[in-house]
C-alpha cells in the first residue's frame, strides 16, 4: 500500500513534480557530460606529454634523463628486445639524441635532434599525425628531417629545403652534414614546436660518431594510467647500468594532476548536487505542507509515524530513480556525441601547456564508468537525504492538529 500511495502522491501536483524532475535530470546529465569533457582534457594532456615525445616508459642508461650526457649510451641487444615483445607493450622506439645548430641560408637556430627509426617511432608517438606540411620520414630515408613548425618559421624553410646541422661529436670532432626537410609538424607544445627535429637514426649515429648506440628506448603501453606496475616488473629484469622511468617519474607535475582528478571530480559532484538537493528539499517540504490534513487523517485511521516517514522517503526514492534513469540516458547520449564529434575551438583559443602536457583547443568527451556511476549514485543519495527532513516532519505531526490544518 505504501508503494501505491507514494507513486500516486508523486503525480498529485504534476507541474511541481515535472519541474523538480527536470532539474534533477538536467543536473545529472550535464554533470556526466562535464566529467566526460574533463576526462577528455586529462587524456589529451597525458597523450600530448607522452605520445608526442616521451612515451609511457623510457629505458636509458642510469642518470641520462637527468643531464642528457652524450656518453651515457648503450646498445639495443637481442635479450632486451625480447623483453619488449609483450602484449602490454604496443610499441617501442630506440632513439639517439643530439643538440646542435641548424642553419638555412642566413638563418640559424639551436635544436634538439632526435634520431629514430620511422616505422618504430610511429608506434610510440603521434608526431606523424601532427604534420601540417610535407610528409613523415620513411624507412630507408638517408638524410630527411621532420621539424616543428616554430623551428621551421625561424629557419624560414618549407618541405624540400636543405638544412646544415653542426654539432659536437663523441670523438671530439665537429659533426656536420646536410638534411633535407621532409615535413613540418605542429603539436601545440611550444617547446617541441620550436626546437625538436626528427632524423633517421643511422644518420645521427654517423654524424655524432656513436655507431650502433642509442640513448633511450621509448615505450608505449596499453594502460598508461597503470604503467607504474609494469615499470616495476621491467626494473627487476633490466641489465645493470640501465634504468626505466615511467611518465609519472619523468613528469611529476602531470602525475599530480592525474592524482588530483578524482578529488576534483568528487568536489564538482558535491557542489552541483548541493544545489539540486536544495531544490528537492523545497519541493518535498511544500508537498508535506500541502498534505498536512491528509497525513493527519492517515495517522488517525491507524498509519504509524514510521510508515508515514517511509512513504515520503519512497516518494523521493521513486523520483530520484526516475531522474537517475533519464539523466544517465541523456548524459550518455550527450557524451557519445561529444566523443564522436566534439567541438573545435581552435578558431578562438590557442593550446595551453600545463604540467608538461598540452590542453588542446577542442572539447571532446571520454566515457568512463566513474563519470556515470558517481553522478548517478550521488543523485540517489542526495534525493533520499533531501527527503529525510520533510519525511521526518510529516512523521511527527499530531493527528488532531494536522486534521484541523487549513
Amino acid at each position: 500500500m505504501l508503494y501505491q500511495l507514494a507513486l500516486r502522491n508523486i503525480w498529485r501536483n504534476r507541474r511541481r513534480t515535472l519541474l523538480t524532475l527536470s532539474a534533477m535530470v538536467v543536473s545529472s546529465a550535464l554533470l556526466i557530460l562535464s566529467l566526460g569533457i574533463f576526462s577528455g582534457m586529462l587524456y589529451d594532456m597525458l597523450a600530448s606529454a607522452t605520445e608526442q615525445y616521451y612515451g609511457h616508459m623510457v629505458i636509458s642508461a642510469k642518470g641520462y634523463q637527468d643531464d642528457r650526457d652524450m656518453f651515457l649510451n648503450f646498445s639495443l641487444t637481442t635479450p632486451l628486445e625480447q623483453q619488449l615483445e609483450r602484449k602490454e607493450i604496443l610499441g617501442y622506439s630506440p632513439r639517439l639524441r643530439g643538440f646542435g645548430l641548424l642553419s638555412h641560408d642566413q638563418e640559424s637556430a639551436p635544436g634538439e635532434i632526435l634520431g629514430v627509426k620511422p616505422a618504430l617511432e610511429r608506434g610510440v608517438t603521434g608526431l606523424a599525425d601532427a604534420l601540417t606540411a610535407g610528409s613523415y620520414l620513411e624507412t630507408g630515408d638517408r638524410n630527411g628531417v621532420v621539424l616543428g613548425s616554430g623551428l621551421a618559421r625561424r629557419l624560414k624553410v618549407v618541405p624540400g629545403d636543405e638544412l646544415v646541422f653542426v654539432t659536437q661529436a663523441a670523438d671530439g670532432s665537429v659533426g656536420n652534414d646536410l638534411l633535407e626537410v621532409r615535413g613540418i609538424f605542429t603539436t601545440g607544445d611550444v617547446g617541441h614546436d620550436n626546437a625538436l627535429a626528427l632524423v633517421p637514426l643511422p644518420w645521427l649515429q654517423n654524424v655524432i660518431a656513436l655507431p650502433e648506440r642509442i640513448h633511450e628506448i621509448a615505450v608505449r603501453t596499453d594502460q598508461p594510467l597503470n604503467v607504474a606496475a609494469l615499470a616495476r616488473e621491467f626494473r627487476a629484469r633490466l641489465p645493470s647500468g640501465l634504468e626505466i622511468l615511467d611518465w609519472g617519474e619523468m613528469l611529476p607535475e602531470m602525475r599530480e594532476v592525474v592524482a588530483s582528478y578524482d578529488v576534483s571530480r568528487l568536489i564538482i559532484v558535491i557542489i552541483l548536487y548541493i544545489a539540486t538537493a536544495l531544490g528537492i528539499l523545497n519541493t518535498f517540504f511544500m508537498s508535506v505542507m500541502e498534505r498536512t490534513r491528509e497525513f493527519g487523517v492517515l495517522m488517525a485511521i491507524g498509519m504509524k509515524p514510521g510508515q508515514v516517514r517511509r512513504m515520503v522517503l519512497l516518494e523521493t526514492f521513486f523520483m530520484g530513480s526516475l531522474a537517475l534513469v533519464c539523466g544517465v540516458l541523456l548524459g550518455l547520449g550527450l557524451s557519445l556525441y561529444m566523443a564522436e564529434v566534439g567541438i573545435d575551438l581552435s578558431g578562438t583559443l590557442t593550446p595551453i601547456t600545463y604540467a608538461g602536457g598540452t590542453i588542446l583547443p577542442r572539447l571532446h568527451a571520454v566515457i568512463e564508468p566513474g563519470n556515470v556511476y558517481i553522478p548517478a549514485s550521488c543523485l540517489l543519495v542526495i534525493s533520499l537525504l533531501a527527503g529525510f527532513l520533510p519525511a521526518n516532519r510529516a512523521a511527527r505531526m499530531q493527528p488532531v492538529v494536522a486534521i484541523r490544518e487549513d
